[in-house]
């Protein structure tokens, strides 16, 4: 009798200590995060209400993120501290913990010596307010072809130039695309993001701001700030694409050697 109680309390302790150590080598679950954050650019944070997004996945999640949102049609970066935003004013006058500087893919050489540069000139008012940059790749239109690594390459130089965070947005679009060609990420125009589109860059700014895995995420969609429905296979289906795109890419990158080439510039291009 007295082995039969012994033998029935290892078994117990045995499964007790079991779960404990299963319990023990999970992950452990994010402290809720407060961010402050600038968002610095032109229609493509601005078209679905990128920023408002972000905080919409936060709030569902148990975080906040508290933005204010600098943004026109067509402005670079070095438009913001021309006259082009309130950029600078937002900088001089509160503080923040990131800052997100979002252009277009930039692709070619003159303008990615430029958005290393505009990216430069923005370090030293982030510096002043507190914060850090994040540089927000985007995607190219679907006219500019293949040129997805060119306008990757930007983006990390840029954020590497300064020290600071890189999100991959367009790489995020590119998995999708690449392992679903239908999703229909862009807009009609073939350049600005759907509604699906923005979730899937919010996504990525959303991990880099919280070092939360998109895939554990809450299973509601957001898009303009508010809920909206998305079918349960294609809201997996960008919250891998995201998660893939930022386990690519260090939050923090140094810049590529060799570095990748830039594409040719148009013939009769004016900008950037």
């Amino acid at each position: 009798m007295r082995a039969w109680m012994v033998t029935r309390t290892l078994v117990a302790f045995a499964a007790v200590a079991s779960c404990a150590a299963a319990i023990d080598s999970s992950p452990p679950t994010p402290a809720p995060t407060h961010r402050r954050v600038l968002f610095v650019g032109n229609s493509l944070t601005y078209y679905n209400d990128l920023p408002a997004t972000v905080a919409a996945i936060g709030r569902d999640n148990g975080d906040t993120i508290q933005y204010t949102t600098a943004a026109a049609p067509n402005l670079a970066l070095i438009d913001h501290l021309t006259g082009g935003s309130a950029a600078p004013q937002l900088l001089r006058d509160s503080s923040w913990d990131v800052v997100v500087l979002q252009q277009g893919p930039t692709t070619t050489a003159v303008c990615r010596d430029s958005a290393v540069l505009w990216t430069a000139m923005f370090a030293p008012l982030i510096a002043r307010a507190g914060g850090t940059s994040m540089t927000l790749m985007t995607w190219p239109a679907i006219s500019q072809g293949d040129v997805w690594e060119p306008a990757h390459t930007t983006a990390v130089l840029a954020a590497a130039g300064v020290h600071g965070m890189f999100a991959g947005a367009g790489d995020a679009w590119h998995n999708a695309l690449l392992a679903h060609p239908g999703l229909p990420l862009y807009g009609g125009d073939g350049y600005h993001p759907s509604e699906m589109g923005s979730l899937l860059a919010a996504l990525v700014v959303y991990q880099r701001l919280t070092g939360r895995d998109p895939r554990t995420l809450s299973p509601h969609a957001f898009a303009n700030g508010i809920r909206w429905t998305l079918g349960t296979d294609t809201l997996s289906w960008l919250k891998a694409a995201a998660a893939r795109a930022n386990a690519a890419t260090s939050a923090t990158p140094s810049a590529p050697d060799p570095i990748p080439p830039p594409v040719p510039r148009p013939a009769g291009a004016t900008s950037c």
